[in-house]
């Protein structure tokens, strides 16, 4: 397992032209994860800090990359990024933009990290959510952890967590590729598995495709359609989405079928990729080299 992999940015994970302000920041995945909790704001869960967004700050969703989060995060406010912002002036975002944002910094610090695109359990009971997190290698433990950097106390309380969100049980955050199979066992029910009233096997495949896109360091907003996507069951390539999600439950070991996988137009991100909540194409920015250093 060659960790070096993990610890160089991608396109969308290099902060760029503000790389000088990640060489300030505190170190480990919690004092990391308390940075982008005092930088970001959820877009869904704003007002239960007591914040009404504008229709501004509600586009800041759709930004794509870290560089262009940390535009917006240091023109409103210069300060060093570990000084919190107050809730109403942070950037928003989603569960992504907390995961990415986190993956940038742990890779700065040359911890290997990588984003992770599956399904929560402990938003809503019974159901697991489409969400993000971060997956990053302990030297102490010798294992990868998950870690919830959108979990701050505040969000603790609200959905009352009880586990850690620097070590987030694997039953708790199922990989895409881990719920595909426990559905296709018959060990979950797919209509468990989706966000607000999209639920079903189709949308588990389309996090299979977009936990493998991360894992090429493509890690897309969750609304982003593209390729072997599908808005039905009976769309789904079966045998295929089978394949990628043995690959992705295992990166590690199938690292270089992760690299060919990704030729695939069915994973690979094009140039232009449907906008599901604005209902538009949009063309993506082209990416770096940077992005194909795994």
């Amino acid at each position: 397992m060659n960790l070096d992999l993990w610890r160089k940015p991608g396109a969308l994970s290099t902060p760029g032209r503000h790389a000088d302000h990640f060489k300030r920041l505190p170190t480990g995945p919690a004092a990391l994860a308390g940075v982008v909790q005092g930088m970001l704001m959820h877009e869904h869960i704003s007002t239960t800090y007591g914040v009404a967004l504008d229709g501004a700050q509600h586009a800041q969703a759709h930004v794509r990359s870290v560089e262009d989060m940390l535009d917006g995060i240091v023109r409103r406010d210069p300060r060093p990024l570990t000084a919190a912002r107050a809730p109403g002036e942070r950037q928003v975002g989603v569960c992504r933009h907390f995961t990415l944002m986190h993956v940038a910094m742990l890779r700065a610090e040359g911890v290997p990290a990588r984003a992770r695109c599956g399904f929560a359990a402990y938003f809503v009971k019974d159901k697991f959510l489409d969400h993000w997190v971060t997956e990053y290698w302990s030297d102490d433990q010798k294992r990868w952890l998950l870690v919830d950097a959108q979990l701050d106390a505040h969000q603790c309380s609200l959905f009352k967590v009880d586990f850690d969100p620097i070590d987030v049980p694997r039953d708790k955050f199922l990989i895409a590729g881990d719920a595909w199979v426990l559905c296709q066992r018959g060990q979950a029910d797919p209509q468990a598995f989706g966000i607000l009233d999209m639920f079903g096997l189709w949308f588990v495949a389309s996090n299979v495709i977009r936990d493998a896109a991360a894992l090429n360091n493509r890690e897309m907003l969750p609304w982003d359609v593209w390729g072997g996507m599908s808005q039905t069951d009976a769309g789904i390539d079966v045998a295929f989405i089978d394949r990628v999600a043995a690959l992705t439950q295992e990166p590690d070991a199938h690292h270089d079928d992760l690299r060919l996988l990704y030729s695939d137009p069915r994973v690979r991100v094009p140039d232009t990729v449907f906008n599901a909540v604005l209902g538009r194409p949009e063309a993506v920015a082209p990416l770096s080299p940077l992005a194909d250093s795994l």
